[in-house]
């Protein structure tokens, strides 16, 4: 299948509005059914957690992730995606990641999301650092064996 929209990619350490993309995402357009969206936030861990930071390679990140979103627009029949990942000290219940995929049909906007979620989860380069609440000691987190099975599923 041919690619079938032009994927926006960002990384940036601002903060972005889910609402606001997808009106971008979606705005004038006839051809859009469907929309999913995906919000990934920063958890407290039950109050261990002071920080998640993120660091990354500036232009090796956007080019994979966009490599990957190049891809689902040539899995799925698309109208629209948006990718944002954040990078930099985020704070739990601060956003991090947004995946929005638009598409006539729900079938394709779904797949394409969880795609690129399972993709950015296990896969994209980022290092993830966390901040333990009352230490000034911070470990580095390893990508879980269940993000790397669900990757699995699209190979092939």
């Amino acid at each position: 299948m041919s690619p079938t929209c032009d994927p926006l990619v960002r990384v940036q350490a601002d903060d972005f509005d889910p609402a606001t993309e997808t009106r971008r995402l979606t705005a004038g357009r006839r051809d859009v059914g469907a929309v999913v969206s995906f919000t990934g936030l920063c958890r407290d861990e039950n109050g261990r957690l002071e920080a998640l930071e993120l660091e990354h390679y500036p232009g090796m990140a956007e080019a994979e992730i966009a490599r990957i979103a190049n891809e689902a627009t040539g899995r799925w029949p698309l109208t629209g995606l948006t990718v944002i990942h954040r990078f930099g000290k985020i704070a739990p219940g601060e956003n991090i990641v947004l995946v929005v995929a638009a598409s006539s049909h729900r079938r394709a906007a779904f797949d394409a999301a969880d795609f690129l979620m399972d993709f950015l989860k296990s896969r994209a380069p980022f290092w993830k650092k966390e901040h333990v609440a009352g230490s000034t000691e911070a470990g580095w987190v390893e990508a879980k064996d269940s993000d790397l099975e669900d990757l699995k599923r699209w190979e092939g």
